[in-house]
């Protein structure tokens, strides 16, 4: 009796920890609904981030040529320490002492016109960035609808494990009915083969439809940035709200409003833009350039290290008076000095300077005219790039419209299927429990019913998705 008690108590602990394991397991599975799936996405896909950087290089290009219009302003200080013969650099005479040379110049210079490139190179930076703009919402909408594609794909592949989960009981039970016929000699040893086989299809196709599962998680977790080894559990909206989904579409309507919201269509004007402001900045060439420029400066030697201050008058003796000897004097001004000091120096040789420059064009190698016609041709090449973006729009909504209108056909016809083969499936089971039927037409009612049940759920989804396609070409927020 207490080995009983001690068992029950260990039984009873091992219960405890499994429920708190399953229950920990169970709060670690994070849900998943469609909303959360596309904001992640949003938030975190490393090729919206690139896209971004890409915005904010071109933002930083548009900023830089706004910049561009303010003058220029530059210091050059220097000192050298010259030995040898060498020109004073002061006095500009050559001579044979040591001198220290200091000087600093600080200059300024403003483009006043330049043939408008100034002006159209900010206008094409500002396209390029609203390109890019364009580009990352582009990037945006493509994820969003990989996201909800994959997303319906899943729900599809979780009704397809059902569903096969389901076919693996009927085949089970059959399985077991046959075995039991079979050892009272009611049925033959090949029946009993074709109930095993049938169990060993349904197991399977369960294998074949979880895998297809685990893969369009890892595809929506890849697109969430999350770690492969996460474990989430996907929300399964109330597909039955679903049933009323517009299948009719007038393609020339479609078309209209996709080619106004499209990115596809804008990114590619975009561009054409671009490259017509190009061809503006590149017959710039021809003009002049005109500069207004400043420049001031000072200079230091030690060469120079007295400054004359003055002046004062001496007689000076120039000879004597024959017979008398009387010196003869003249009278001679004498410079009168003062230590030279370096700012003394650096106030008095300072010096400004205030000009204008045009630099004028004659002969370029041709470099202007071929800068101009390859924009030319650029521009041409992106109107073509345009045109053919619009032409693809077309003929892909188009194609949309008429995949939408087969889908609702093929799925109105699963269904029918499916309802037929429930139904066929529930009469060959009543007469083969009776023995009216044999195993292989059981056996074929049964497979006949796992692929119209498979086929409608497919079919389901693949509805939905198609017109979720639509939605994403006339701009509406997908949802479901």
């Amino acid at each position: 009796m207490i080995q009983l008690i001690h068992k029950f108590k260990q039984v009873s602990i091992f219960s405890i920890v499994l429920l708190a394991l399953v229950n920990f397991t169970a709060n670690a599975q994070e849900k998943i609904t469609l909303q959360t799936a596309v904001d992640r996405t949003l938030e975190r896909n490393l090729t919206i981030k690139q896209a971004l950087i890409t915005e904010q290089l071109a933002g930083a290009d548009y900023q830089q040529s706004k910049y561009n219009q303010l003058p220029s302003l530059s210091a050059n200080p220097q000192g050298s320490y010259n030995l040898g013969r060498s020109v004073n650099l002061a006095t500009y005479a050559y001579t044979n002492q040591s001198s220290l040379y200091i000087a600093g110049t600080a200059s300024l210079s403003v483009t006043l016109f330049q043939g408008g490139q100034l002006r159209n190179q900010i206008l094409e930076n500002k396209l390029t960035l609203d390109a890019d703009k364009t580009a990352t919402a582009k990037v945006k909408n493509d994820l969003v609808l990989n996201v909800v594609t994959d997303y319906l794909q899943i729900l599809t592949n979780q009704d397809l494990v059902v569903a096969a989960k389901q076919q693996i009981d009927i085949a089970t039970q059959t399985l077991n009915k046959s075995q039991i016929s079979f050892n009272v000699g009611n049925m033959t040893l090949a029946d009993l083969a074709q109930s095993k086989a049938q169990l060993s299809t349904a197991n399977l196709n369960l294998t074949t439809a979880q895998n297809q599962l685990d893969l369009s998680i890892l595809i929506l977790k890849q697109y969430m940035e999350m770690d492969p080894n996460s474990n989430i559990v996907i929300e399964k909206p109330d597909i039955s709200k679903l049933t009323d989904i517009k299948t009719i579409y007038d393609a020339n309507d479609v078309i209209k409003t996709a080619l106004s919201v499209n990115p596809d269509i804008k990114l590619a004007e975009a561009q054409q833009e671009t490259y017509a402001q190009a061809i503006k900045i590149a017959k710039g060439n021809y003009y002049p350039t005109v500069s207004l420029f400043g420049s001031a400066g000072s200079s230091y030697s030690n060469l120079l290290s007295q400054q004359v201050i003055g002046s004062t008058q001496i007689a000076v003796p120039i000879g004597t008076v024959q017979g008398t000897n009387q010196i003869v004097n003249t009278v001679v001004s004498q410079p009168i000095y003062a230590p030279y000091s370096l700012f003394n120096q650096f106030g008095n040789n300072f010096n400004q300077a205030v000009g204008l420059s045009v630099q004028i064009p004659i002969f370029n190698k041709y470099t202007a005219r071929t800068s101009v016609a390859k924009a030319k041709l650029s521009y041409q090449n992106a109107a073509i790039a345009s045109q053919i973006a619009k032409n693809n729009l077309s003929k892909t909504i188009i194609q949309a419209i008429l995949d939408l209108q087969a889908a609702d056909k093929q799925y109105q016809s699963a269904l029918v299927t499916f309802d037929s083969n429930k139904e066929a499936l529930n009469v060959t089971k009543q007469r083969y429990d009776v023995g009216l039927v044999n195993t292989l037409d059981y056996n074929t009612a049964l497979t006949n019913y796992n692929k119209s049940q498979n086929d409608m759920i497919e079919a389901r989804y693949g509805v939905i998705f198609r017109s979720k396609v639509i939605d994403y070409y006339l701009g509406n927020t997908i949802t479901l």
